[in-house]
């Protein structure tokens, strides 16, 4: 280890082992807070809030270990994106700040047995083509647009929905994190105004970050594991990034605003009112865990409509059945979230349920563990890493120190360096679009020249270095990378 300590603007972290840094407990910390970061990378992460934040976290009662922040971690409202905090489920809280407002913003990926070669030539057509069938940007339209009473069903059966309703087939289910559905959902406990909003959205990337995005494989670094998850040099996947879109959003502002109401008491003992919570066991933690999970099966199926949607343009653009093509899901990783897991909280190995929050985090089991899929529990879960449109997205495995370390998670993306606003001022988008095809024949289409300004590559921590650290760490091992063909966004 180089440097036993790091200042930044008042905080002091002091290197527990390699790329591992504590915030110490003081005052009323109720437990320490960690940063998982090379030198590098906390150079950039002290430049916004993120530390304050993280160090906030850890007034949350109940949070057990310490409040950890990812490689990829940046300023969020409240909890740092990239945060992790685990809150015991008895006596501890559930935040819906500490969750996040787009509830399981998450990644799918999905394999072809098409090769670049094949794909070459068709680049314009498949972005047109994507761009035209695969509703984007801001406000209302999707794929399906239902009545309140299919909302419902979607809220309470997640992707087993899309399947009865022929949107899905059962291997779909089978390669997503929890099958597709979330038990304890309950509709009833998401607003109205929430369902309204989504009732017109189900089956759309919406616009910031959220893209459908077409790659090759570059590299395989584990042969045995891309083996196991079906992945090789040159061949074509397709990575979907979206979330719950405004019934998700709508959810968290309105038990926000209700524990505002109901457990001030609480909010006054944090020094950040973003950080609201109630506590465990209470009926507002009861129902918000119900909407919570409704809302993750709304992501769900949403993510399953734009993958089947896809596939159906494959088979135009490519004039052959999805199912020659072998466009299999190959799993769908949940940010954003919230979940009771039981981990073991102290070296005498007690077991304790607690509300894992993964803000901006990916859930990273190890081989072994019975919540990964069959067909990946010898190998590992496998964790989806994108990256920004000029840089390559990762595959990893779960690690095997990730339960010690993590609570069995590690890093959702590259994390930003620069805000929306800033990036707008610094870039110009029809120059990023241009750029990219130029250098790097990546075919970008967008609702607007802004997306692609906030979404420019420079805006982006380096997606290497933190998958690097990831794996120096043992929590996500690299499997394979990728690199961007084409590109769709809101």
């Amino acid at each position: 280890m180089s440097n036993t300590t790091f200042d930044a603007d008042g905080i002091t972290l002091e290197q527990v082992r390699e790329y591992v840094w504590e915030i110490p407990q003081e005052g009323d910390m109720r437990v320490p807070a960690r940063v998982l970061a090379s030198e590098a990378l906390l150079e950039q992460i002290q430049d916004d809030k993120t530390l304050e934040q993280i160090t906030n976290t850890t007034h949350l009662p109940g949070i057990t270990n310490y409040a950890i922040c990812m490689p990829d971690g940046h300023q969020g409202y409240g909890f740092p994106v990239g945060g992790v905090g685990a809150l015991d489920a008895e006596n501890g809280c559930i935040s819906p700040g500490a969750v996040g407002y787009d509830i399981n913003c998450g990644v799918r990926m999905m394999r072809t047995n098409l090769t670049y070669d094949e794909l070459q030539g068709n680049e314009r057509e498949l972005v047109d083509s994507l761009f035209t069938n695969v509703p984007s940007g801001l406000g209302g339209g999707g794929i399906v647009e239902a009545g309140v009473d299919t909302v419902d069903e979607i809220l309470a059966r997640g992707v087993d929905w899309a399947l009865e309703n022929g949107h899905a087939v059962e291997e779909d289910l089978l390669h997503c994190e929890d099958e597709g559905m979330r038990e304890g959902a309950d509709p009833d406990k998401v607003s109205q105004k929430a369902k309204d909003r989504g009732k017109n959205q189900i089956g759309s990337l919406g616009s910031g970050n959220h893209f459908l995005e077409v790659q090759r494989v570059t590299d395989v670094f584990d042969g045995d594991v891309g083996a196991a998850y079906g992945l090789e040099e040159d061949q074509i996947v397709v990575l979907i990034h979206c979330g719950s879109r405004g019934l998700g959003h709508q959810t968290c502002n309105d038990y926000l605003r209700k524990i505002e109401k109901q457990h001030q008491g609480l909010l006054d003992q944090l020094p950040d009112k973003e950080l609201a919570a109630a506590p465990a066991g209470s009926q507002l933690a009861e129902d918000y865990y119900g909407a919570m999970n409704a809302a993750i099966n709304f992501a769900w199926v949403n993510r399953q409509l734009i993958m089947h949607r896809t596939r159906e343009v494959f088979e135009r653009v490519f004039d052959r059945s999805w199912q020659e093509m072998e466009m299999e899901l190959l799993y769908d990783v949940a940010h954003n979230i919230a979940k009771k897991e039981t981990h073991t909280v102290n070296d005498d190995g007690e077991q304790r349920e607690l509300y894992v929050h993964r803000k901006g985090a990916t859930r990273a089991f190890p081989a072994g563990h019975p919540e990964v899929p069959a067909a990946y529990r010898d190998v590992g879960q496998p964790v989806i890493i994108p990256g920004s449109m000029g840089a390559g997205s990762y595959v990893l495995r779960g690690g095997e120190n990730s339960m010690e370390l993590t609570f069995g998670s590690t890093a959702h993306g590259a994390g930003r360096l620069m805000s929306r606003t800033q990036a707008k001022n610094e870039f110009w988008g029809g120059d990023v679009q241009q750029d990219l095809e130029d250098q790097d024949q990546i075919y970008v289409k967008a609702q607007s020249g802004a997306t692609v300004a906030e979404e420019a590559p420079g805006v982006y921590k380096d997606v290497d270095e933190v998958v690097r650290v990831s794996d120096e760490l043992g929590i996500g091992d690299r499997v394979a990378r990728t690199f961007p063909v084409c590109n769709i966004k809101g």
